[in-house]
């Protein structure tokens, strides 16, 4: 309870639960309420369409109305798997470098199909000058971000008295 300016103690107002709030956006009609939940939704970070789809699903939000808002988001080119799939694997070789197997997998979990996953892995190879059977040596994307990492990693590594560690 809080205390008002007159001394008195007033409680403070109850928030929805989760199931009121699911219970309300079930009742919503209005498909311009479901497509701008979703574009809030893309205002923190790029996301795959099955991604919008099962957050907006899980919020309460009806199928169909969630259908409509992600084929308009996608119409007006704000939800594309194969430019998120690019744009992921580019993030992470920057950021956070992985390997192609761990990009993979992160991108399935995305909810992004497997042929895009390939074009966006393809892509990265290709940029990087290497082939799948790429000679250990050459331009691989995935030794690349080895080293990468492992630079980053350095001075700590080194700073380490027990070289077992």
């Amino acid at each position: 309870m809080r205390e008002g300016r007159d001394g008195s103690h007033r409680p403070r107002p109850r928030k929805p639960s989760l199931a009121e709030r699911r219970a309300e956006r079930a009742g919503i009609d209005d498909p311009a309420v479901v497509l701008e939940a979703a574009a809030r939704l893309l205002e923190a970070r790029p996301r795959s369409e099955a991604e919008v789809r099962r957050r907006l699903t899980t919020a309460g939000y009806r199928a169909e109305l969630v259908d409509t808002a992600v084929t308009r988001l996608a119409e007006l080119g704000y939800l594309d798997d194969a430019e998120f799939a690019r744009a992921w694997v580019a993030s992470r070789d920057r950021a956070r470098p992985r390997g192609e197997h761990a990009l993979r997998r992160e991108l399935t979990l995305k909810g992004v199909d497997r042929a895009t996953v390939d074009a966006a892995l393809e892509d990265r190879r290709d940029a990087a000058g290497a082939s799948p059977d790429a000679a250990p040596g050459g331009d691989d994307p995935d030794e690349a971000a080895a080293e990468r990492l492992l630079a980053r990693r350095l001075p700590a590594l080194l700073r380490e008295p027990d070289p077992r560690r």
